[in-house]
Parts: structure tokens; sequence; C-alpha cells
């Protein structure tokens, strides 16, 4: 079994952390996991979060200041029929008419395409959201945008250039505007907040951006490990209706592993949400 494992310095000052991860951190992750899919092989992600006394994680720990959390949502996937009809006009529903008019809610327009999962993700992060003051306690990734906030308001027209770009870390269109706005949330996170990433921590999309700017601050659900998008979604609903918040870890110390077991328990990696 590979085990692959994202590790680097923990820096105290905003400026350190920026320097060490961009040069350092997103090229061991990177080199690590293109290694391990090197060959065609399939990587599953799996088995148990890192332990609760990682020397990184409780360095952060702050009293009075550790529950402070702003989460990060991952869009819903526009490649589905409900979102491929919204985007090209042809869908009959109020929404649809709403967004050809004057726009909609961005996270009822990625609601809509994805119910379950970007539905489950949106009511999780509001129940247990606990911002810094001046920080939004729920930021939407976009493709092509950066951060948004889940109100803002979109036309069809500008849901259609936000799902037109590939969000692929290597991609500047998806890229550079996530920088940009990590690095802001960033500078105004107060010491011993965590950012909460709702998303795909098995492929570099978020997690080489987001990690090289965040660091240890960055954390996830430990319970996500092993689960597909519909698992998580399912999960999520039921966090919320037993006022239970998952436990979470920084997404810098999670394993990657190779899985050969005839009969996995884990999903395929996805690379859509």
């Amino acid at each position: 079994m590979l085990y692959i494992c994202f590790c680097c310095y923990l820096a105290r000052r905003a400026k350190t952390f920026e320097a060490l991860y961009n040069t350092n951190v997103a090229e061991e992750i990177k080199s690590r996991i293109q290694s391990a899919v090197s060959g065609g092989k399939r990587i599953l992600l799996h088995g148990h979060a890192p332990a609760e006394t990682s020397p990184v994680e409780s360095s952060l720990k702050v009293p009075g200041a550790s529950s402070q959390r702003v989460f990060l949502i991952s869009p819903a996937n526009a490649a589905g029929t409900r979102a491929k009809r919204l985007l090209d006009g042809t869908s009959p529903s109020d929404l649809a008419r709403r967004l050809n008019a004057t726009g909609a809610p961005l996270d009822e327009v990625f609601t809509y395409m994805s119910s379950l999962y970007f539905g489950g993700k949106l009511m999780y992060a509001r129940k247990f959201s606990n911002p810094p003051p001046g920080l939004p306690g729920i930021l939407i990734i976009t493709p092509s945008r950066g951060l948004l906030r889940p109100e803002v308001v979109v036309t069809r027209a500008e849901m259609a250039e936000i799902s037109y770009i590939r969000a692929l870390h290597t991609n500047p269109g998806f890229r550079d505007p996530l920088d940009r706005d990590a690095r802001l949330l960033s500078e105004k996170l107060e010491p011993g907040a965590e950012v909460v990433l709702l998303g795909s921590i098995a492929t570099l999309k978020y997690v080489e951006p987001l990690v090289a700017i965040l660091g240890v601050r960055l954390v996830f659900p430990r319970d996500f490990v092993g689960r597909g998008n519909m698992s998580r979604g399912g999960l999520l609903l039921q966090c919320c209706r037993e006022d239970r918040e998952l436990k979470y870890s920084p997404v810098m110390n999670a394993v990657l592993h190779e899985k050969r077991s005839a009969k996995p328990r884990t999903a395929k990696l996805r690379s859509s949400e």
C-alpha cells in the first residue's frame, strides 16, 4: 500500500506561510500525487483521519478562538441535465425565468443543480459557521470568479460564463481569482480560526491553491473520507437534523492510499465537485 502524506513546516506569520507553501508545499503535493497516479493507477482516499494530537494541528489551537470557522463550499457540477437545461434556457422552472430576467442568488442556482450534495453542504455550513468579525461565514468556490458569497445575484449569462471555465489548479482562469480571494481571506483570519473545505481533497484543484495560502488553517470533515458525493450530502443533512458538528483535520495532514482490495468500501475519486 502506497502512502502519500501532505507535510510542511508551520509558519507563524502570514508572509511566512505564503513564502513557504508557495515554493515547497504545492510542489510537494503535486509531485507526490502525480507519482502515485503514474502508470494509470487509480488512487482512492480511505482509512482513518489523522489523530487529534497531531503536532501541527494542536499547535494552532488558541483558547476561545478555535470555534471560529469559515466554510468554503465547492461548486455544483454544471454537467448534469438540470444544470444544462437551466443554462441553455430550455428549463421551464421559475428559477430559469428569473435567471433570464433579473438574476437569482448563486446558492439557489447551485442548489437547483445539486440539491443533495450542494444543498447539504450549504445547510450544514449555515448551521455551523462561526466566522471572525468582518468575514462571511460561507464562501462558494467558483470556476472563474474566485470566492463569492452565497447571496450574490447572477444572471444566466453570468452563470454560463462561470460554468464555462474548467476548475483546475493549472488553469489561470480558475487559479488566479481563487488565489486572490484566498489571500484576502487569509489576511483577515484571526489566530486560531479555521477554514473548512466542503469539497474534494482527492485532487489538486482545490488542495494546491488553498493549502499554499491557508496552510494548516484549511481543514476538512474527517467523515468525508471514504464517501462519495451523495453519501457526503446525506451525512451533512443528517448532522443538521441531529445538531451534530463533524470533526475536522488539516488538509495538509491527510493521507492518500492506494486501495488494492477486491471490494473497496470507498468510491472512486470524483473531480466534479
